[in-house]
């Protein structure tokens, strides 16, 4: 009778077992599909709004389709703006040649949403890779507990704050560094190491310091393999740990020079010295003086506390956080006060590694003390972080005004209509953009570039300039030497170069002889 009971208990379990599947499938395409919506909405919203540039928007988008035509991947507003000579690629500015894989997706529509588009679908690519995550994690957990623990991991990573503010910005590399982060460690999970090993190297053809990343990685393979007697993982982490930073030093020394790249250019570090020889040299011969500049600024420690505390700090029980280490460094060291902000895309690298290490923790919380304690926690978690997403743009999708641009955001995109298809433009930052498939435009910054129409607004303040005043000295000029007013309206003019033969005052296109120049770091 027994033996029946078993019998019967175990054909009813192999019996739900697909139906238990298929609902887990339908959750993933739910989960996916609701991150690639909300994280595309917001790109569109703010191309909607005229409030996305051409750094950096303009700029990758440039770069791939000159991809696209099999070219290499250069970007006149990134060539003007920073004075690189005219042979600069830009691989010689972050080397990333993973970005020839969209090249083939301006075959099918030749236009820089395409790019907002493919970050939408490689961030969403992320959701079902957080599933097998927490699936790995929760594997001793009855199944309606793996269940809802994946459920709430692929909710909180789809709408978390940092893929909602990367993708209000543009496009970046980041596309690319968020799911292959996300799967060296799930594969790292499944000890699958060859493919550990791929998307390491994938990450380090993503942006040269992701390197580092995966060396951190390695030091964790290494201790989580000695620990379990696991001896390819230690060769995997072995490979990284050494491998890693090599990649790293030979896209920053050799491959980022040999593009047009100037080496040091995104040396940020004074405070530790020139170069990355008296930096290493400070921290062996004064560590504290050293350390103490993670500290130096209040923006500093409130970035550690933004990116941990939404999260109620389960991050740090995983040692998964080590690889998030050297981008923070990255951050915390910089003088730049862009580096400590949470404004810009940044954030999106670490989200992959704080949010694996907070499901490992949770997991390693539930396997030591399962109950409520535990879910009160976890659930806090996801409360306070998709709190914090609503903050950063998921609430303003909801409202028909923030869909709505200006007047002088819509005088700008009626300006770029009124450009004919190949001719040379200064334009407005964030006219940049919709003037880059059909002309050949750079922005519009400190020096004039002899264009002939230049489009620019002068009741707001627009990147790079530091002041209305200038921009609007910038029209004076222009006017005063050869520029003719074919338009204006809500503050925003457009100007057309009639008299060619008459020099604009301090006006320079970058040369053979150029030397490139850092953007100066000023506070917003």
């Amino acid at each position: 009778m027994a033996q029946l009971v078993v019998s019967q208990s175990a054909r009813e379990s192999a019996a739900a077992a697909p139906a238990a599947r298929q609902q887990d499938r339908i959750r993933t395409v739910a989960l996916t599909v609701l991150c690639f919506t909300a994280v595309l909405a917001v790109g569109l919203q703010q191309w909607a709004t005229v409030r996305i540039g051409g750094f950096d928007l303009g700029i990758f988008d440039q770069a791939v389709r000159a991809y696209s035509h099999f070219r290499l991947p250069r970007s006149p507003i990134k060539n003007y703006h920073h004075e690189f000579p005219p042979g600069f690629s830009l691989l010689g500015d972050h080397f990333s040649p993973v970005l020839a894989l969209l090249a083939p997706l301006y075959w099918v529509w030749d236009d820089p949403r395409m790019l907002i588009g493919a970050q939408a679908a490689l961030f969403a690519a992320g959701v079902p890779i957080v599933r097998r995550i927490a699936a790995h994690c929760f594997a001793q957990a009855p199944p309606a507990t793996v269940r809802r623990a994946a459920d709430l991991s692929c909710l909180v990573y789809g709408l978390g704050w940092p893929l909602l503010r990367a993708s209000g910005v543009g496009f970046h590399e980041v596309a690319f560094a968020v799911p292959l982060t996300l799967l060296m460690l799930e594969r790292g999970l499944a000890r699958r190491y060859g493919a550990v090993l791929v998307c390491a190297v994938l990450l380090c053809c993503t942006k040269e310091d992701l390197g580092l990343l995966a060396a951190a990685y390695g030091a964790v393979l290494i201790g989580r393999g000695r620990r379990d007697g696991d001896r390819p993982a230690v060769r995997t982490g072995l490979t990284l740990f050494v491998l890693g930073p090599v990649a790293a030093l030979l896209a920053i020394r050799v491959l980022i020079p040999a593009m047009g790249g100037v080496p040091g250019y995104y040396w940020n570090y004074s405070a530790l010295g020139p170069d990355m020889g008296s930096a290493a040299l400070r921290f062996l011969t004064d560590p504290i003086a050293a350390f103490a500049v993670t500290v130096d600024h209040p923006e500093k420690p409130v970035l550690l506390l933004w990116l941990l505390g939404p999260l109620l700090l389960l991050p740090l029980g995983s040692a998964t956080l080590w690889c998030a280490v050297p981008l923070l460094a990255e951050r915390v060291f910089s003088d730049n006060p862009s580096h400590w902000a949470t404004t810009h895309h940044y954030d999106a690298f670490l989200w992959p590694v704080l949010l694996v290490a907070a499901v490992e923790t949770a997991a390693r919380l539930h396997r030591g003390r399962p109950g409520r304690p535990v879910a009160r926690w976890t659930l806090g978690a996801v409360a306070c972080s998709l709190l914090i997403s609503v903050v950063c743009g998921l609430g303003s999708l909801l409202l028909p005004a923030a869909w709505t641009p200006s007047p002088s955001e819509r005088a700008l995109a009626e300006g770029v209509r009124m450009v004919p298809t190949g001719a040379t433009v200064e334009a407005d930052n964030n006219a940049a953009p919709r003037l880059t498939r059909r002309t050949r435009v750079v922005i519009a910054d400190a020096t004039p570039r002899d264009a002939e129409y230049v489009l620019i607004q002068t009741v707001r303040k627009m990147f790079p300039f530091t002041t209305v005043d200038d921009q609007r000295d910038r029209v004076l000029l222009l006017l005063d030497n050869g520029y003719t007013m074919l338009w204006a309206k809500d503050g925003v003019v457009l100007l057309h170069r009639t008299d060619p033969g008459r020099p604009v005052p301090g006006a320079r296109v970058p040369g053979d002889d150029s030397v490139p120049v850092k953007e100066p770091e000023v506070r917003s």
